[in-house]
């Protein structure tokens, strides 16, 4: 299994005892009429992806309205450093190749210590989505005083639907610029429900928010679709 707890537990420490990795959010978004070349290059994604197989926490492509068509690809690694998040960014073959329009990189802190294999899907029929906050500036403070009640709203009615949730950070870790998380829900209005409601998007948190719809991705099983990236 891709990315178990297990597996990154392992990574995250070396010989004496210090961490040495960092968990970074990237969502690729892709340029228009780019769905064949995509398509092309879905074993050499899907190769390259492999190098990273312990280190992945969460990986799926983003979906037009028909659930079928991708617009880009969202991905949550372990990863030793800064330099090879640039790599594992910069040198995959849909970037290379001119597949992506826009390359979005951030530190992440996972909330739920788990993997998006390790998710217990809650609902028959339910929808997935990536969510994606984008922090106003200098927003750090404001919502450090804020965690707790987040923490007590997820709780309370939504701990159960994520598959995974955490802050996106600074370079250097230390300033909050937003949020990214993926969700299992019942339509896409269930999710901006939840947004509405959500503290940080009440305090006024965020600059924009971008609701994807999202499926889990890898080597796609048996006839899966190739846009599973």
């Amino acid at each position: 299994m891709e990315g178990t707890a297990a597996a990154r537990e392992r990574r995250r420490w070396d010989e004496v005892g210090q961490e040495f990795s960092v968990e970074y959010f990237f969502y690729c978004r892709d340029r228009a009429s780019s769905a064949a070349l995509r398509f092309d290059l879905a074993e050499a994604h899907w190769s390259f992806m492999d190098r990273y197989a312990e280190a992945m926490i969460a990986r799926g492509p983003t979906l037009a309205d028909d659930e079928v068509t991708a617009t880009g690809s969202m991905h949550i690694v372990d990863l030793p450093d800064a330099g090879a998040a640039h790599a594992f960014a910069f040198e995959e073959p849909n970037y290379r190749a001119g597949v992506y329009d826009e390359v979005l990189v951030r530190r992440w802190s996972n909330a739920l210590g788990r993997t998006m294999w390790e998710f217990t899907p809650s609902m028959v029929n339910g929808r997935r989505f990536l969510i994606i906050g984008h922090g106003k500036p200098g927003m750090t403070a404001a919502r450090n005083t804020l965690r707790d009640e987040y923490r007590r709203f997820l709780s309370q009615g939504y701990q159960e639907r994520l598959i995974a949730c955490g802050p996106l950070l600074s370079d250097d870790g230390t300033e909050w610029v937003g949020t990214a998380m993926l969700a299992e829900l019942p339509d896409r209005a269930s999710a901006e429900a939840m947004l509405a409601q959500e503290p940080y998007t009440r305090a006024g948190l965020y600059d924009s928010v971008e609701i994807h719809n999202w499926r889990f991705g890898g080597r796609p099983q048996n006839d899966a679709p190739q846009a599973d990236h």
